[in-house]
């Protein structure tokens, strides 16, 4: 035997045996990646949906007390505006 039979035999043998062990490392590390992955995605979904139904009910209570708020100037300048009629309507002695 020469001495490059020698040398690149179990140099060969040495390569396609830590190929074969990678392989099956990589299948799993790739399986685990996706339920990573998926896991992200759904904490991801969740933390928006926590986000909306927060800003949702902030806006809608905001609506409520500015709605109130208007509704409340309106009657009062509404009343205002009344008083002013009558009193100009008001036969005078």
């Amino acid at each position: 035997m020469s001495f490059r039979k020698r040398i690149l035999g179990p140099a060969l043998l040495a390569a396609l045996t830590s190929v074969c062990f990678a392989a099956p490392q990589a299948g799993e590390s790739a399986k685990q990646d996706m339920k990573d992955a998926g896991h992200s995605t759904k904490m991801a979904a969740k933390d928006t949906a926590h986000a909306v139904k927060k800003t949702t009910k902030k806006t809608g209570h905001q609506v409520k007390k500015t709605s109130k708020s208007v509704a409340h100037k309106t009657a009062s300048k509404t009343k205002q505006g009344a008083q002013k009629v009558e009193d100009k309507t008001t036969p005078s002695k």
